[in-house]
């Protein structure tokens, strides 16, 4: 008996707990992205209007990923009804690029435990900065066709702030960096002649000195060209240009090498800066020290710009922290990288929400910490979630839905008219409420959907699964989830 022929037979189109990552689950994205969450949303979600940081510890499978897409959702649907009042979302869930530049400037024939101790804070807020800045700029130089003739709203300074951002911190691959540059500032009005002075000195200077020789050479009288003056007034009118040249290179060394988990070059962001005037850079915070300081200047300078341009606030989602091949899953490498994010000032940080969905393994790490940790990272204000726990009955309420999501008859299906009836709610409830999490219900259903199949032929086909079945498909799932949790067999 096939499994199509028994979920044909009672309306379902398709097998409803074939998928078990959110991220490629298509019932989930139809239906249950804006109908079934976890009961601790609210918490985790919070306020668009006034984004606040909640940490979030749940085990594999217990819907981390499902959360952050749903809270995308919620936040585009709160952007599109509230276009002056925005919430620019921000996701921090592929840490393998950072991680890569990071250990190959750090220490790359270095142990990894070792090279991963260094990474600090600065290097998570120069890692948000990338993609917040990058996806932003991405609006202003590509943006839709209804706001293509629209300048954006930037005041003067804030055009500047905008361009030394993207020159630090503009990752985009989809075209040279120079030219999206360039772009930018042509889009936000921000020129910036004023630095070419140096450069049009020196061509002025080489013009007339060639003019000079030309004019010698058809009078026959170069004599003067034998001197060492002229040639020094023309090294004189280049000196300005080499002068600023070089003081870009070096500003543009020190932010390359202090930007550990940045992709530009020191000739890239040299070019940049030596096109900025001097006073557009004097007294500005740029990432050239090892510290925080000169990030949270530029964060909020970022945060100016957002609002200039209709954001209330921004939202960071971490999310996948065990997935990078340098942490491989690893508690302690995870530990490593994310503890020193777990700073009250950082997660505090006014405008800023960070949703952090951490996996399980680390809330342990968090019951062993001292004092002086427990002071700097006030876990108790930042709307901690200990454990993404389901009940029975929200776990039975997942799978109804998804049921009925993939239900093609009128009345839709339902999950009870699957089983016989001595396999009633109360016996349903029992059995799912100790699969804890969504991705092992959906293990455990299917596995029972098929395990039910094979044991017909479509000759003789039975669509009603029995409770004997139920009870033993079960016991054998519970006893693989538990081999798999001590970590003695795969599943």
């Amino acid at each position: 008996m096939k499994i199509q022929e028994f979920l044909e037979h009672h309306g379902i189109a398709g097998n409803p707990f074939a998928e078990e990552d959110a991220q490629n689950d298509t019932v989930f994205k139809r239906t249950c992205l804006e109908s079934t969450f976890h009961p601790a949303w609210d918490k985790i979600y919070g306020d668009p209007a006034d984004p606040s940081t909640a940490i979030v510890f749940g085990e594999k499978g217990a819907g981390k990923t499902a959360i952050k897409l749903q809270m995308v959702r919620q936040f585009d649907r709160h952007n599109e009804t509230h276009p002056d009042q925005k919430t620019l979302v921000v996701l921090y869930d592929d840490f393998n690029p950072f991680l890569d530049r990071f250990v190959s400037r750090v220490g790359p024939n270095r142990p990894v435990d070792k090279v991963l101790s260094q990474w600090k804070l600065w290097d998570h807020m120069d890692a948000i900065l990338s993609l917040a800045v990058t996806q932003f700029v991405t609006t202003l130089v590509d943006p839709p066709a209804r706001e293509a003739a629209t300048r954006p709203k930037l005041a003067p300074p804030q055009a500047r702030d905008l361009s030394l951002l993207a020159a630090c911190y503009d990752q985009s691959t989809a075209e040279t960096f120079p030219s999206r540059w360039r772009k930018l500032r042509s889009r936000v009005g921000y020129q910036a002649w004023q630095g070419l002075w140096p450069t049009a000195v020196g061509l002025a200077a080489a013009a007339v000195f060639g003019l000079a020789l030309l004019i010698g050479f058809q009078r026959g009288s170069l004599a003067w060209a034998s001197a060492w003056w002229p040639w020094l007034l023309l090294a004189a009118a280049w000196a300005p240009w080499a002068w600023r040249r070089a003081r870009s290179w070096w500003l543009a060394m020190r932010i390359v090498r202090s930007m550990r988990t940045g992709n530009r070059t020191t000739g890239q962001l040299a070019r940049a800066l030596s096109r900025m005037p001097e006073v557009d850079l004097a007294g500005q915070p740029l990432p050239t020290s090892a510290r925080s300081d000169d990030r949270y200047e530029l964060l909020a300078k970022f945060q100016g710009i957002l609002a200039a341009q209709g954001y209330a606030g921004m939202v960071v989602i971490v999310d996948r922290l065990d997935e990078p091949h340098l942490i491989n899953g690893s508690a302690d490498r995870m530990r490593q990288v994310i503890w020193p994010m777990l700073d009250n000032k950082f997660l505090k940080s006014p405008g800023i929400g960070l949703k952090m969905l951490l996996p399980l393994e680390l809330y342990s790490f968090i019951e062993r910490e001292n004092e002086q940790f427990n002071q700097r990272a006030r876990l108790d204000k930042q709307n901690l979630v200990p454990s993404l726990e389901w009940s029975g009955e929200t776990l039975y309420d997942i799978a109804s839905t998804r049921v009925k999501a993939a239900s093609v008859g009128n009345p839709p299906a339902t999950l009870a008219q699957l089983f016989e009836p001595e396999v009633d709610q109360r016996r349903l409830l029992d059995g799912l409420r100790s699969l804890r999490v969504p991705r092992q219900l959906f293990k455990f259903l299917y596995r029972l959907l098929v395990a039910h199949c094979h044991a017909h032929t479509g000759e003789q086909a039975v669509y009603k699964i029995p409770l004997e079945r139920f009870d033993t498909v079960l016991a054998v799932f519970r006893r693989d989830q538990d081999a798999f949790d001590r970590g003695l067999a795969p599943r």
